[in-house]
């Protein structure tokens, strides 16, 4: 691990601070003092880029202005605002977090991190986000970014994950006590905007004379990568169910585990003519639609959309018109596209 002597840290700060001054970005939730919008950004910003969040935080925040009412609303309103950003544990947390603070905190928002770290959804990393950025609390941050930059530094030679103690101990050390607000975010800028995976802008780096990887004319080679694991695909085939009313049958998933709480058609993988026979047992195959293909953390599908008629009516029938009203995972919302084209010739 680097060891940097007091006048060396102070003058890593500073240019740090005078870079983020002159290049640091604009962003909507930068210098917010209200801690329930700082919330919500370091929520979505999870594992999510910038661009895309911007246009969900503005529209959460008009759905949802305050904590209370995120809290009072029904959690398929919630998963439908979130619909289309991936990873919607991330919504069901801020809902059941923002429930916790109305049941446990009187609706205040909590400031102090041993009550934060209480909320569900809510780890380290996150809460130094928030009461440093809401607060300008010296607490470290160590997201994607910031790990990508401090193993860079010091030249680390083994994956982040596999360092995280080594790792937080030098964003604790590196931070400005004075100024964690506005060195934080410029640790993350600076990750975001230049220390970045493929083609990093060194010589503009207000730290290239200290970091390591630099040095050693090698920052591409850090991080160092944990050997690749195969991604299994699965092959899924779904039922988009027709009957004579012209409605389609949906399902929702169970609240716990992968896409919990939203809406799909049924699908299996491999063969499906036992879920038919269960749920549509007079079926009448009429057409295949595109697969649709979409890629998980940890796995791919290929979704074979299967259009059938049936005979059938009662719950879990809807209109295309009012799909709109659910919310549906992203590989479903394509199926929902190629529905909803009006060059495509339904068997209706």
């Amino acid at each position: 691990m680097a060891i940097w002597t007091a006048e060396i840290l102070k003058e890593m700060r500073r240019s740090l601070l005078d870079w983020y001054q002159r290049a640091g970005r604009t962003l909507p939730w930068r210098n917010e003092p209200d801690i329930y919008r700082v919330w919500i950004s370091e929520i979505m910003l999870q594992q999510t880029q910038v661009k895309t969040v911007i246009p969900y935080y503005e529209r959460w925040l008009e759905q949802f202005p305050t904590v209370k009412t995120l809290a009072a609303a029904d959690l398929q309103t919630v998963l439908k605002q979130w619909e289309g950003l991936g990873y919607y544990a991330r919504a069901r947390n801020l809902h059941q977090a923002a429930q916790q603070v109305v049941t446990d905190f009187g609706g205040q928002f909590p400031e102090d991190l041993e009550s934060i770290l209480r909320l569900k959804g809510i780890g380290r990393t996150t809460a130094g986000g928030i009461l440093s950025s809401a607060r300008n609390l010296p607490l470290a941050i160590l997201d994607g970014n910031v790990k990508r930059v401090l193993a860079r530094l010091i030249a680390l030679e083994v994956p982040p994950a596999k360092a995280l103690d080594v790792l937080w101990d030098i964003s604790e050390t590196l931070l400005d006590p004075k100024n964690p607000r506005d060195f934080n975010q410029a640790l993350m800028d600076l990750g975001a905007t230049l220390c970045t995976v493929k083609q990093p802008d060194c010589p503009h780096c207000p730290w290239r004379n200290h970091c390591q990887a630099y040095l050693n004319h090698q920052p591409t080679a850090f991080p160092r990568k944990a050997p690749k694991k195969q991604i299994p695909t699965k092959k899924l085939v779904a039922a988009i169910a027709f009957n004579l009313e012209n409605q389609v049958f949906i399902q929702q998933r169970p609240q716990d585990g992968l896409l919990g709480g939203l809406w799909e058609f049924p699908n299996r993988e491999g063969e499906i003519k036992s879920l038919l026979i269960q749920l549509f047992p007079d079926a009448q195959y009429e057409r295949s639609l595109n697969t649709v293909f979409h890629a998980y953390t940890h796995f791919k599908i290929e979704l074979e959309p299967r259009i059938y008629r049936v005979n059938l009516s009662g719950s879990g029938w809807v209109s295309l018109q009012s799909l709109k009203d659910y919310p549906f995972s992203k590989a479903h919302l394509k199926i929902i596209e190629q529905l909803q084209d009006p060059q495509l010739s339904l068997p209706l």
